[in-house]
């Protein structure tokens, strides 16, 4: 088979074979479109991003404190919720893209929401709404009308507030940060894997380490609508046929002809004997074919795929993988390294607090005679602990989701980082009130000097060496989803006898 491709003749060999087409919809050749020419367009986005996005949190509770004049604990935990809404809004965004607009036109309006400006960029106290996402938090931290007066004060407590609007205007643009980030976050690896075809192994081989390292050029997957839909079509026709028996024989089993998923650019899946229950949702009873009362052997196994992935969301186990080192083993190793990480930030921050006590800077908060170099350790030790844990998680989890669910599935591996941001401001508040309890001084104070957060990151690494031992005993049961049943060979051996029949 050949086509036509900007005035030369394409053999069908040349186009991806995964389902990707270009902006039109049309099929795509692998020689000009994907690959790491597409690639590096979004790790140059991924780097600028990221420093906006950390030059802002890294910067956070210093500036609610001491622009904000909020207390040490009512900053943190605001810096928390925040930090945990960008990481939870990608749910909805992952879930737009698998159901609606597909990853590119959700990315693309996700970072407009990111940067956009709306109207004039000139701001009054009467126009603060005309602004939005960076370029309204960059007016209100500039404007000396957004911010109260400045204030000398050793306890920021007791300066004056910043007002309603004040605050409004701050944490509005910070929100609509998060919501932009919701769009972009699990979509911009799972484009950045959409350009390397499954079927080539060549390309499938650089997929493997795209996690670990314009427009035009990227390749699409087609919008196959709302996974959530798909589940609970299976869920509600397995419980609709609770008493109808399963066929010994899977074959008996209800399955699409394997030329629609080869036209939809999925794969088939082999019906597993785990969570036998679901596979009623796909026996063939004759009295309706509804999709809420039969399911595909494929529909099933998803489905089964996702529930058998939910404990995942916590911990991990380790197995092994083509990768050499596993994804699994990367993830144990980064819940170590997280253990150390509070280990060594509990013996520096002793350290700090002794040296304080020493130059008699406890009281009066004064500035430690140290060199933030102190710090350099722990954050070094941050740095390797994130490129095993945060890096195999979004793959593993890519890797581990059905066909029709990548970004949705990628977004909850950044949800987990949602929930532990909550959970941190829960903490937060719970470490202060109980330390605080017959008459102690508490172990998280305005004055940092006169604190104990040494005790805090102790506490913290006693959680992680908890968790370790919990994602050792869970992950134990969590089998891995069912290898995919059509190879490209097999595709081609079916087509060929396909076509002889006919």
């Amino acid at each position: 088979m050949k086509s036509m491709e900007e005035g030369r003749t394409v053999n069908e060999s040349e186009y991806t074979q995964d389902g990707t087409v270009d902006l039109k919809g049309k099929p795509v050749p692998r020689s000009n479109r994907g690959g790491w020419k597409a690639c590096s367009f979004l790790l140059v986005y991924e780097v600028f991003e990221r420093m906006s996005y950390y030059g802002i949190s890294s910067n956070l509770v210093l500036y609610l404190r001491k622009k904000l004049h909020q207390g040490i604990v009512t900053s943190s935990n605001n810096v928390s919720n925040w930090v945990g809404t960008i990481w939870i809004t990608p749910i909805l965004g992952a879930y737009i893209a698998d159901a609606h607009l597909g990853r590119y036109w959700t990315f693309v309006v996700a970072s407009i929401i990111y940067l956009l400006v709306k109207a004039n960029p000139v701001i009054t106290r009467r126009n603060y709404t005309n602004i939005s996402g960076m370029c309204l938090l960059t007016l209100s931290v500039s404007f000396p009308s957004l911010k109260p007066p400045e204030c000398h004060e050793m306890d920021v407590t007791k300066c004056k507030k910043a007002s309603t609007m004040q605050l409004l205007v701050f944490y509005g643009a910070l929100y609509i940060l998060a919501i932009g980030t919701g769009g972009t976050k699990p979509n911009i690896s799972t484009i950045g894997a959409d350009q390397f075809d499954d079927f080539d192994p060549k390309e499938k081989a650089h997929k493997l380490s795209f996690f670990n390292g314009h427009t035009l050029l990227y390749r699409h997957k087609v919008v196959l609508g709302s996974p959530y839909t798909r589940m609970a079509k299976v869920i509600v026709a397995a419980l609709r046929k609770w008493k109808v028996t399963v066929p010994i024989d899977s074959r008996e089993l209800y399955e699409l002809d394997f030329e629609e998923y080869t036209n939809k650019g999925k794969f088939r899946i082999n019906s597993t004997p785990t969570m036998r229950f679901l596979n009623k949702a796909c026996v063939e009873t004759g009295s309706s074919t509804s999709e809420w009362m039969l399911c595909s052997v494929t529909q099933v196994e998803e489905t089964k795929q996702i529930l058998r992935l939910i404990p995942i969301w916590i911990m991990q186990r380790f197995t092994r993988n083509p990768r050499g080192i596993t994804l699994l083993q990367r993830l144990g190793i980064g819940i170590i390294m997280h253990f150390v990480i509070m280990m060594v930030a509990s013996v520096t921050e002793r350290y700090r607090l002794r040296v304080a006590k020493e130059h008699g800077v406890v009281e009066n908060g004064g500035q430690v005679p140290l060199s933030i170099f102190i710090l350099l350790p722990q954050f070094i030790l941050t740095g390797i602990g994130e490129a095993f844990f945060e890096v195999a998680t979004i793959e593993f989890f890519y890797d581990q989701a059905p066909e029709s669910m990548k970004s949705l599935r990628t977004s909850y591996s950044l949800t987990t980082a949602g929930i532990g941001s909550f959970i941190s401001t829960f903490l937060l508040s719970i470490i202060s009130k109980v330390t605080e309890q017959y008459g102690h001084k508490g172990w998280i104070l305005n004055n940092l000097n006169a604190s104990h957060l040494d005790y805090c990151y102790a506490f913290l690494a006693a959680l992680n060496f908890l968790n370790f031992m919990l994602f050792m005993i869970v992950t134990k049961y969590f089998e891995y989803r069912a290898e995919i049943s059509d190879s490209i060979d097999l595709l081609g051996e079916e087509l060929k006898e396909k076509k002889t029949n006919v």
